[in-house]
């Protein structure tokens, strides 16, 4: 019985464990960081309206915003993006992965990176890598509308943190698709 017991708690550790966690800002990675997105009522609801503003609707006109990031240790080519819409009252994630092609608009897109010290530190919320603070000191590089995303600091500061959230080890790099 207890041979059992113990054979059954290493399975679930082995399960859980980090180490089987797969790889940090890989396309799976980007799915699973997609449906955690998707669980965060910060995101879903604080991007559609924020004092009078909506993050979500504002996307050029295409019907989606993009949110590509990679770990600048592994370069552009480790790229992985979200797509987000609008689906009635919120904003979801309706893809997560390698980018798909669609063009970025810089007026309504965003394109991060950071090293990956940096990114365990947004991930985990600590004192200076939030997201104001991240942004100013350059811990996270940053392309797209800065004065949007400061409109949305407090939903901007849940996006940080799910990237510690959703699991991920840092050995290797490799392009996303």
């Amino acid at each position: 019985m207890l041979k059992k017991l113990s054979f059954g708690i290493a399975c679930l550790l082995a399960v859980s464990s980090p180490a089987q966690a797969g790889e940090f800002m890989d396309a799976a990675w980007a799915k699973q960081a997609c449906a955690a997105w998707n669980a965060d009522t910060t995101l879903t609801g604080g991007l559609m309206d924020t004092d009078g503003y909506s993050w979500a609707k504002n996307d050029g006109g295409r019907g989606y915003k993009l949110i590509q990031m990679y770990r600048t240790t592994c370069g552009e080519s480790g790229k992985v993006q979200l797509n987000i819409v609008v689906q009635g009252d919120k904003a979801i994630c309706d893809f997560g992965g390698a980018p798909d092609g669609k063009a970025m608009d810089f007026g309504v897109d965003y394109l991060m990176h950071a090293k990956d010290e940096d990114w365990a530190c947004m991930g985990e919320g600590k004192f200076g890598c939030g997201a104001m603070g991240a942004m100013m000191s350059g811990k996270l590089n940053f392309k797209g509308p800065k004065m949007e995303a400061m409109k949305v600091m407090s939903p901007f500061e849940s996006f940080l943190k799910l990237t510690g959230k959703v699991p991920g080890t840092k050995t290797e790099c490799k392009a996303a698709n």
